[in-house]
């Protein structure tokens, strides 16, 4: 693998932990991936957004920062690393959850914890229609995921298109992962994988017809 840090995105049921899983199995690079079982706030924040959304961010916040502190720079000149999210994501989600009095509480203890994460030379952004989320999630059928819904999602969704449409960090590869089942298809993964190798841009696109 050429990438020493690639890092796959998108939204819930988007497939990130599944395709950051395979790539790392296929290229033999150290995985990192959310455990989102272990925050004991997020089944109640599924059942009452306002009500829980600041101590399910925070809990979430501080398992980011001590996964990727202990994921240096310098330390990606040794090995190679597939993650299943990037730090930046843990501000897109509180600003679409938190009310304003409690994004900025978060912003200022955000701005003194000062978190530092490695920068990756590769994000792969899943999109999927909401429709397709729902399905994903339903398949998968985690208790505590039954309610979301599908304003949720669209919400959501929309937050990460508007994050990465200026997106210019690192190379962005954006996946329509609608018809793609990376899992399940061989000759999907392989086409990814390939686009992975050879991709030259700044942004590219791929899509199964």
């Amino acid at each position: 693998m050429k990438h020493r840090l690639i890092v796959v995105e998108g939204p819930i049921g988007a497939g990130k932990s599944t395709l950051a899983r395979l790539i790392a199995e296929r290229t033999g690079a150290e995985l990192i991936l959310e455990d989102p079982g272990a925050n004991p706030f997020l089944p109640l924040f599924y059942r009452d957004m306002k009500r829980h959304a600041f101590s399910t961010q925070m809990f979430f916040l501080f398992q980011r920062i001590n996964q990727l502190s202990a994921v240096r720079q310098p330390d990606l000149f040794d090995k190679r690393a597939v993650a299943d999210y990037m730090l930046a994501k843990d501000r897109l989600f509180a600003r679409l959850t938190l009310d304003d009095n409690e994004f900025k509480l978060y912003s200022q203890l955000y701005d003194h914890l000062k978190p530092q994460a490695p920068e990756p030379d590769l994000v792969i952004y899943l999109q999927a229609s909401v429709d397709q989320l729902l399905a994903r999630i339903a398949k998968r059928g985690r208790p505590m995921e039954k309610s979301i819904g599908e304003d949720y999602l669209l919400k959501l969704s929309e937050a990460y298109t508007r994050h990465f449409y200026d997106y210019d960090e690192a190379p962005l590869l954006i996946v329509n992962s609608d018809r793609f089942d990376f899992a399940g298809n061989r000759e999907h993964l392989d086409l990814l994988m390939q686009r992975v190798d050879t991709l030259r841009g700044k942004r590219e696109y791929i899509s199964a017809g």
